[in-house]
């Protein structure tokens, strides 16, 4: 496997699948948000919606992070645009994605019943406006957010096992 990102706006449960695989997987997971800066952190708690000099520092972060460790490793992160998936594959050029696919009512849901996160509900839409979806991209599994986090867990593992997988 070596080096995966669970990537999908927010609300998709990035953060609980890459949590599990990593644990399935018995490898270190990293929670992408936390290479955020401090002042992209402050316009999220804001409601301001970040914009690609926003992402640039934490992308080249989380790149250098994943590049950093020898081995495996399970990343959430948001990945949205296909220039921010490349500027994580410059630093680690076999890396592959889950795609976490979900609806803009259902992630704006899930948004709004967590407590104490970083993120509002009033950015949900600013995700999707900026998504372009990775399907067709080389080393992308895309799998529904409506599974169950054990669907998700068992078909990641499945596809992240396959030697040479796309």
């Amino acid at each position: 496997m070596n080096k995966l990102v669970v990537m999908g706006v927010a609300g998709s449960g990035k953060s609980v699948l890459a949590r599990y695989l990593a644990e399935r997987l018995g490898c270190e997971m990293v929670e992408g948000d936390d290479f955020h800066l401090p002042a992209s952190q402050e316009k999220m708690r804001n409601g301001i919606p970040l914009e690609d000099a926003d992402r640039e520092p934490w992308l080249s972060a989380v790149g250098e992070h994943m590049a950093s460790r020898a081995g495996d490793i399970v990343v959430s992160c948001s990945a949205l645009k296909r220039k921010y998936r490349e500027q994580l594959r410059s630093h680690v050029p076999e890396l592959r994605f889950v795609y976490l696919e979900i609806d803009v009512q259902t992630a704006a849901q899930r948004v709004s019943a967590r407590s104490g996160h970083l993120f509002p509900r009033s950015l949900v839409t600013s995700q999707f406006t900026a998504l372009e979806s990775p399907e067709g991209e080389a080393g992308v599994l895309t799998l529904s957010a409506l599974l169950s986090t054990a669907s998700q867990v068992d078909a990641a593992v499945r596809w992240v096992v396959q030697p040479a997988a796309a």
